[in-house]
């Protein structure tokens, strides 16, 4: 009988799963904490995840064009950002560009920005992309 390898395991629950971020502690049950963090570590090497923060990784397809992993979400990094503030439990509210960009203005925000409210002081980023964070 064929034992099934943790970063299988782990491939499988990302695959099957609705969510598009996860934390370390989503895998706690797999495995140990060295473990899990190696399995994570190997699937974002594959492209399977990117690394968006401490604990924080997001579900990650190939681009077709450059061959490089890109996020699944349709709202790219700042639909990943927003549900990693959603999973931290941070009370958070869009900021003025985006208000304004969603009511009707043609000026797109180039960065990602949220309004916290709560005591908050990690970073939500990739390479190319960072959450900027105004305080209320």
């Amino acid at each position: 009988m064929k034992r099934i390898s943790l970063k299988s395991k782990i491939s499988d629950k990302i695959k099957h799963s609705r969510r598009l971020v996860f934390m370390r502690s989503d895998f706690e049950e797999l495995g140990g904490y060295d473990q899990v963090g190696r399995a994570l570590r190997n699937l974002t090497a594959e492209g399977k995840l990117i690394k968006i923060g401490y604990g924080l990784y997001a579900k990650a397809r190939t681009n077709r064009l450059t061959g490089k992993p890109m996020f699944t979400a349709k709202g790219g990094f700042i639909q990943v950002a927003k549900e990693a503030l959603r999973r931290l439990g941070v009370k958070w509210s869009p900021s003025d560009s985006e208000i304004s960009y969603l009511e009707g203005s043609t000026q797109i925000p180039t960065n990602a920005e949220v309004i916290i409210f709560d005591r908050f002081n990690r970073k939500i980023a990739t390479d190319k992309f960072k959450l900027q964070l105004n305080r209320s």
